[in-house]
């Protein structure tokens, strides 16, 4: 195999949020009223929670024209993986044993080799290099490594397919 360069990301800013508690897991693998309880408010949670990105000074200038989008797609790095986790490539989505393991690139796991997250979220507004969102997934303190504006004749794609058991996670 060929010498592979490596590739280095720069933080372009940081989450500032009171979003601190990851999404929470069945307990013994296995779901029950209690967890799905448990999910509904998570994501009841996340999809009402705002957040500033607080953007580096020497970065402001990219924002520029930015606020004229309704919504953004936000790259972020989940800053609480470890270096050990993100040796992991097949899990149970979601840490539910009833559904087999799957390899990582097939969920939606923060657990992952380059632990790139993507979120599309409502930008409400920007002051200076400040953008306040709505819906961002992101823990608190999580960097952000890039930031594009969401186009909808674009970034949606109709006649897409889901897997069954991923149908089975979201859609209890």
């Amino acid at each position: 195999m060929s010498k592979i360069a490596n590739i280095n990301l720069i933080p372009i800013g940081i989450v500032d949020n009171t979003f601190k508690k990851t999404m929470p897991r069945p307990k013994n693998g296995t779901p029950d009223d209690d967890y799905y309880d448990e999910l509904k408010e998570y994501f009841k949670k996340i999809e009402s929670l705002e957040s500033d990105i607080r953007i580096f000074p020497e970065y402001e200038a990219a924002l520029e024209g930015i606020d004229e989008f309704s919504h953004i797609l936000v790259l972020f790095w989940p800053h609480l993986i470890s270096e050990e986790k993100r040796s992991t490539l097949c899990v149970h989505p979601m840490g539910r044993g009833d559904i087999p393991k799957k390899g990582i690139f097939a969920t939606c796991s923060p657990i992952r080799p380059n632990p790139v997250l993507l979120s599309p979220v409502r930008l409400i507004e920007r002051h200076k290099n400040i953008l306040k969102v709505k819906g961002l997934d992101a823990l608190d303190k999580s960097l952000v490594v890039d930031i594009k504006p969401y186009l909808g004749h674009y970034h949606s794609i109709e006649g897409t397919r889901c897997a069954d058991w991923m149908e089975k996670i979201i859609m209890r």
